[in-house]
C-alpha cells in the first residue's frame, strides 16, 4: 500500500510528460499492473489495519496518478473487463471511471471503440439483473439497478458521454444492436412472446438510453430527436396541436393489444428527461429552455401519452391484468405528473385527470392488490414531489387526493376494509406537511363526533369508528409527526380536545366500559404526550389534573396529603367498589398522561395524585400502578425550591406509599429489612395483608402496584427497590401455607391455600415486571430514567439471596414459584452476564426445566428458560460449564424433546442437542444411543419444524461414531 502511494506521489511531483519520469512510465506501470486485480489472502483480517478495499483503492489511485499511464492502463482494464471474476469486472469499471476523469477526453477518445463496445458487453451480461421488477411494490427510476457490474458500467457510460458527448452518442445512435431493438420494435408486443435474449438487449438498450439522455441537455435532445419520434410512430401517437384534456378512461380503451417494447423504451426516455429538469432545477447555474428538442417533442405528445397510459390502466381494471402494462401504466402517469413545475408538459385538466386516474383505482379496485399498491406508492411520490412547487398542483392534489382518502376513510359507502383505508391515509399523509394536517384534523373531528356519541349514546359503531382512528392516529401519523416539526400544537389542541369533551359530558352511558375503546384512547394520549415539549406537557397535565379534581366521586381534598390510605375501606373489593364509567376514563387517561411525562414537568398537588393512584392500583386498574412507577422514577430528589403546594421530592413520595401500609410490615429482618414485623413477630400471610387476609384479588392488586413501583425505583437504581424485591421473596415462602391446619374435607383451608397459592403465582410474576422491557410503561419513548447496568446489578444482588431460598425450599409448589421467578429474572438479562457465572446457573436452569415442564401454564416461562440454555450451549464463553454438566444437559433436552405442550419447546430442545453434539467425544459418547432414540420418535412429531430439526439431530449425532473411529 505505501509502494502505490509513493507511485501516486511521484507521478503528482513530476506531472511533466517530457520530464524525468516519462521515459520509465512503462516500467512503474508494468509493475503496478501486476497488482491488479487486488487478490486480497490474509486469513484474519481484523488482525491488520489494511483491508481489500484499501489496497484496491490506492492501487486506483496510482493508476490514474498521471496521463502518461494511459496506454497502459486503459488496454488493461478493459482485457480485464472480460475477466469470469465479478469482482475483476466490477474494479476494471472503477478503475476506468477514475482513469477517465483525470486521463482527460483526448485520451480516452483514443480507446472510444473499445470502451463503448466493453461496457455494452458488461450491461448485457448482466442480464435478468437489469429486467424491471414487475411484482415489487416500489416504482422508481432505479428499480432494476441491483447489480454491482450495470451500475459501475452504467456510471461510466455517463460519464465517458459527458466528457465525449459527440462521439460517444454517434457510436451509440449508430450502434447495431441499439438499431436492431428499433427496427424489430414491432414485434415486442407482449413481454411474454419475447424471448429471453431479446428482453435482455430491449432492457439494456432502456437503460443505455436513460443514461444517455440524463447526461447531459445535448444528449437529451440528440437521444429524443433520433429516437422518441420513432417509438411514438409504433404507438400510433399523433401530436398534439392544442392542449386538449384526456377523454374519459372508457373513450381511451383501445382494442389494439399495446406495444410494451416501445412502452417501455418511452417510459425510459420520459423518465431519463424528467430526472434531467429535476437536476437543473436544483441547480441554479443551470437553466433549459423550453425550445429545446427534448422539451418540444414532450409538448407535442404529453396529452396522448397521458391516454395511452391511461388506457392501459383501465385496461388493467377492466379485466385480467398484466403485471407489466400495468407497471409501465403507472410508471408512465407518474412521470408525466412530476415534470419539475417550470417545464410541465401538462395542461391544469390534464395534471387532475392523472390524480383522477389514480384516486379511482384506489377507491373502486382495491381488490387488485398489486395494482394498488402500485397506485398509491405513485400518488405519494406526486404528492411529496409537488408539496413545494406550484401552488395549483398542490391545490389539484389537496381537492382531488387529500380530500377524497378523507372521504373513502370516513364514509361507510365505500366496502374496503379498514387495513387499507389506513395504509392509504398513513401513505397520502406522510407525504408532506400540509397534508397530514388537513388529514389530522380530520381525524379529531372524526373522534370527536363519535366519541360524544359513544359517552352519551353508547354506540358501539362509534366505538369501533374511534378504535381505528386511533390505531391509525397512533401508529401510522405519529411516528411521522414526531419526526417533523410544526404539530405540537395540533397535537397540543387534540389532547386538550379530549379533556374539554370528558369534563363537558358528565352523565356517561353505562355501555361505556369498553377495554378497547380505553386501551386505543389511553395509547393515543401517551404517545401524544410524549411528543410534546415540556411547556406544552404542562398545560396538558394542569388540565387533566382539572378535570380529575372536578370529580366528586374520586373525593380529592386537599387534606388527603396528611391522610394515609386505610385498607378497610378497600375489604372486601366488590364491583359496586370500582369507579364510576365517567371516573374511570377520567382517571385511566389521567394515568396515561402522568406515564408520558418528562422528567421535567410539574405534577400539580403530587401528593393528592399519589393517594388517588394508590387507591386506584388498590381497585385493580394496573394503568394506576404504572403511573405511579413512572411518577416515583421521574420525581425530583430534591425540591426545586419553588414552595408550590402539594409538591414533593421522591423520598417524600416513598414515605407516602411507605405510610399507606404497603411495605410498613418489612422494617427489620434477614432480607433487608424486610423478615419481621416493627414489634419483631415473624411474618405470615397474616400480617402481609393484615386488612384482608382472605382477600386475593386485593392482595395481588397489592402486588402488582408494588411491581411497578419497585421497577420505576430500579431503574433510576434507587436503593428502596431492595426493600420490594423482598416483600416478594417473602411472599414466595409459602405464605404461611405450610403453617395452616389443613383437615380432611375443609373447604374453608383449601380456599385459603388457594389464596395463598394465587398470591405466590403473583409475586413470581412481579419479576418479570421487574426486568422485562415494557411498551406501556417506563421506556425511552416515554422519557423514563434509566440507569445503565440497572438489570446487571440487580441480578448480581438477587442470585445470592435467590439461591440459597430454592436449594431450602421446603414444598414443591414453593419451589416451582421461586423457580419461575428464578426464570422471568434470568431471561430477560443479558447473556454475557449468565456467562459469567454459566456453571453456578446451568444446575439451576436444569433442575427448573424439569420443574416447571410439570405444569402446563408454565410453558411460556420454560421456554425462556430453556431459551437461556441455548444461549450458553452457542456461546464459546460457555462451553467449559457445557462440557462439565453435558450429562443432565443432555438428560434433561432428551425430557424435552417429547414435551407436549409446545412445539417452540420441543424444536428448541433439539436444536440445543444438535449443539451438544459438537462437544468432546468423551463426554457425549455415552449417551448417543438415548439421543438417536429420542430423535426417532420424534420423527413421528405432527409439526413439520420438529421434523426437521430431529433429521439433523441424528444426522449429527449419527457421525459422532464415525468421528470416533477416525480419531
Amino acid at each position: 500500500m505505501l509502494a502505490f502511494h509513493i507511485v501516486e506521489v511521484l507521478m503528482q511531483l513530476f506531472p511533466d510528460p517530457c520530464g524525468p519520469i516519462s521515459n520509465f512510465a512503462g516500467d512503474l506501470f508494468g509493475i503496478l499492473g501486476c497488482y491488479f486485480p487486488i487478490h486480497f489472502t490474509h486469513p484474519k483480517a481484523e488482525d491488520i489495519d489494511v483491508r481489500r478495499d484499501d489496497l484496491s483503492r490506492a492501487l486506483m489511485l496510482a493508476f490514474s496518478s498521471t496521463p502518461l499511464f494511459e496506454p497502459f492502463a486503459v488496454p488493461l482494464l478493459l482485457e480485464k473487463l472480460s475477466s469470469s471474476l465479478p469482482s475483476a469486472k466490477v474494479d476494471s469499471l472503477k478503475y476506468l471511471s477514475c482513469c477517465t476523469l483525470k486521463f482527460g477526453a483526448d485520451r480516452i477518445a483514443k480507446h472510444a471503440g473499445a470502451i463503448w463496445s466493453s461496457l455494452k458487453d458488461a450491461i448485457y451480461s448482466s442480464g435478468e439483473e437489469l429486467m424491471p421488477s414487475f411484482n415489487s411494490e416500489p416504482i422508481d427510476n432505479s428499480d432494476s439497478q441491483k447489480n454491482e457490474i450495470a451500475v459501475e458500467a452504467l456510471a461510466l457510460l455517463e460519464k465517458v458521454i459527458v466528457q465525449n458527448n459527440d462521439l460517444f452518442l454517434s457510436m451509440i445512435i449508430g450502434d447495431e444492436d441499439v438499431n436492431v431493438i428499433f427496427n424489430n420494435i414491432t414485434s415486442y408486443k407482449s413481454y411474454n412472446e419475447i424471448s429471453l435474449q431479446s428482453k435482455q438487449k430491449l432492457h439494456m438498450v432502456g437503460h443505455i438510453l436513460y443514461v444517455s439522455a440524463k447526461a447531459s441537455v445535448s444528449s437529451c435532445n440528440r437521444v429524443f430527436e433520433s429516437f422518441f419520434p420513432r417509438l411514438m410512430e409504433v404507438l400510433v401517437l399523433s401530436v398534439e396541436k392544442t392542449s386538449g384534456a384526456c377523454q374519459s378512461i372508457e373513450s381511451c380503451v383501445n382494442s389494439k393489444q399495446f406495444n410494451y417494447g416501445s412502452l417501455y423504451l418511452c417510459t425510459e426516455l420520459l423518465g431519463a428527461c424528467r430526472d434531467l429538469f429535476a437536476a437543473s432545477e436544483s441547480l441554479s447555474s443551470q437553466f433549459i429552455s423550453a425550445n429545446e428538442t427534448c422539451c418540444r417533442l414532450l409538448q407535442c405528445y404529453s396529452t396522448s401519452l397521458t391516454r395511452t397510459f391511461s388506457s392501459i390502466l383501465a385496461t388493467c381494471t377492466s379485466g385480467p391484468t398484466h403485471d407489466e402494462d400495468m407497471y409501465l401504466g403507472v410508471k408512465g402517469l407518474q412521470i408525466l405528473a412530476t415534470f419539475p413545475g417550470g417545464y410541465l408538459l401538462l395542461s391544469k385538466l390534464t395534471f387532475d385527470d392523472i390524480l383522477m386516474t389514480f384516486i379511482s383505482i384506489i377507491t373502486v379496485d382495491f381488490n387488485k392488490t398489486l395494482l394498488w399498491k402500485h397506485v398509491l406508492k405513485a400518488l405519494a411520490y406526486i404528492g411529496s414531489f409537488i408539496h413545494a412547487s406550484n401552488e395549483f398542483e398542490k391545490a389539484s392534489y389537496m381537492e382531488i387526493v387529500v380530500d377524497k382518502i378523507i372521504l373513502l376513510a370516513s364514509s361507510a359507502d365505500y366496502d374496503m376494509p379498514w387495513p387499507l383505508k389506513q395504509t392509504a391515509i398513513s401513505s397520502i399523509s406522510t407525504s408532506g406537511q400540509k397534508y397530514m394536517l388537513k388529514i389530522v384534523l380530520w381525524m379529531e373531528e372524526a373522534i370527536h363526533a363519535n366519541l360524544s356519541e359513544f359517552y352519551v349514546e353508547g354506540h358501539l359503531k362509534s366505538a369501533e369508528i374511534i378504535i381505528q382512528l386511533f390505531e391509525c392516529y397512533s401508529n401510522e401519523l405519529l411516528p411521522w409527526i414526531q419526526k417533523n416539526e410544526g404539530f405540537e400544537e395540533a397535537l397540543l389542541q387534540f389532547v386538550v380536545n379530549i379533556w374539554n369533551q370528558i369534563e363537558n359530558c358528565m352523565a356517561f352511558c353505562i355501555w361505556v366500559h369498553e377495554k378497547e375503546l380505553i386501551d386505543a384512547t389511553m395509547k393515543f394520549m401517551k404517545l401524544a404526550v410524549a411528543c410534546c415539549s415540556v411547556e406544552r406537557q404542562n398545560i396538558i397535565i394542569h388540565k387533566a389534573y382539572s378535570v380529575l379534581s372536578s370529580s366528586t366521586s374520586l373525593l380529592l381534598k386537599e387534606s388527603w396529603s396528611d391522610i394515609p390510605v386505610q385498607w378497610e375501606r378497600f375489604e372486601p373489593i366488590q364491583e359496586t367498589d370500582k369507579f364510576s364509567t365517567r371516573d374511570e376514563w377520567i382517571l385511566s387517561l389521567f394515568a396515561s398522561v402522568i406515564i408520558a411525562l418528562r422528567p421535567q414537568t410539574h405534577i400539580p398537588n403530587t401528593r393528592i395524585v399519589l393517594h388517588i393512584l394508590i387507591t386506584a392500583l388498590l381497585k385493580g386498574y394496573i394503568t394506576a400502578a404504572q403511573a405511579l412507577g413512572s411518577l416515583l422514577n421521574k420525581l425530583d430528589l430534591k425540591s426545586n425550591g419553588t414552595g408550590i403546594s402539594g409538591s414533593c421530592t421522591l423520598e417524600e413520595a416513598i414515605d407516602i406509599i411507605f405510610s399507606t401500609n404497603l411495605l410498613s410490615y418489612f422494617e427489620n429482618g434477614p432480607f433487608g429489612g424486610c423478615g419481621r414485623t416493627s414489634n419483631g413477630d415473624e411474618i405470615s400471610s397474616s400480617n402481609l395483608f393484615p386488612f384482608a387476609p382472605n382477600n386475593e384479588l386485593l392482595q395481588i392488586n397489592v402486588i402488582v402496584g408494588l411491581a411497578w413501583i419497585g421497577k420505576g425505583l430500579l431503574m433510576r437504581g434507587h436503593e428502596k427497590a431492595k426493600n420490594i424485591t423482598m416483600v416478594f421473596l417473602k411472599c414466595l415462602l409459602d405464605c404461611g401455607i405450610g403453617t395452616l391446619p389443613l383437615k380432611q374435607g375443609s373447604s374453608e383451608n383449601s380456599f385459603k391455600q388457594d389464596v395463598h397459592q394465587s398470591v405466590m403465582k403473583a409475586s413470581a410474576d412481579a419479576f418479570q415486571i421487574l426486568m422485562s422491557d415494557s411498551e406501556l410503561s417506563l421506556n425511552r419513548k416515554f422519557h423514563a430514567i434509566i440507569r445503565p447496568l440497572y438489570k446487571q446489578r440487580f441480578f448480581s444482588s438477587l442470585m445470592p439471596i435467590l439461591q440459597p431460598l430454592i436449594t431450602e425450599a421446603d414444598s414443591s409448589f414453593s419451589r416451582s414459584m421461586l423457580y419461575r421467578a428464578f426464570a422471568h429474572v434470568i431471561s430477560d438479562i443479558p447473556l454475557i452476564v449468565v456467562l459469567n457465572d454459566a456453571k453456578k446457573l446451568i444446575p439451576l436452569l436444569l433442575e427448573g426445566l424439569a420443574l416447571l415442564c410439570k405444569y402446563v401454564l408454565d410453558k411460556d416461562v420454560m421456554y425462556g428458560l430453556l431459551l437461556v440454555l441455548s444461549g450458553i450451549l452457542t456461546d464459546k464463553n460457555g462451553k467449559e460449564a457445557v462440557v462439565e454438566n453435558a450429562h443432565i444437559i443432555i438428560k434433561c433436552l432428551i425430557e424435552l424433546v417429547a414435551y407436549p405442550h409446545m412445539m417452540l419447546v420441543r424444536e428448541t430442545a433439539i436444536q440445543c442437542l444438535v449443539a451438544m453434539s459438537e462437544l468432546p467425544h468423551t463426554r457425549i459418547y455415552p449417551l448417543r444411543i438415548q439421543v438417536l432414540q429420542a430423535m426417532s420418535k420424534a420423527l413421528d412429531d405432527p409439526k413439520r419444524a420438529v421434523r426437521q430439526e430431529a433429521v439433523r439431530c441424528r444426522q449429527a449425532w449419527a457421525s459422532i461414531a464415525s468421528r470416533s473411529l477416525h480419531f
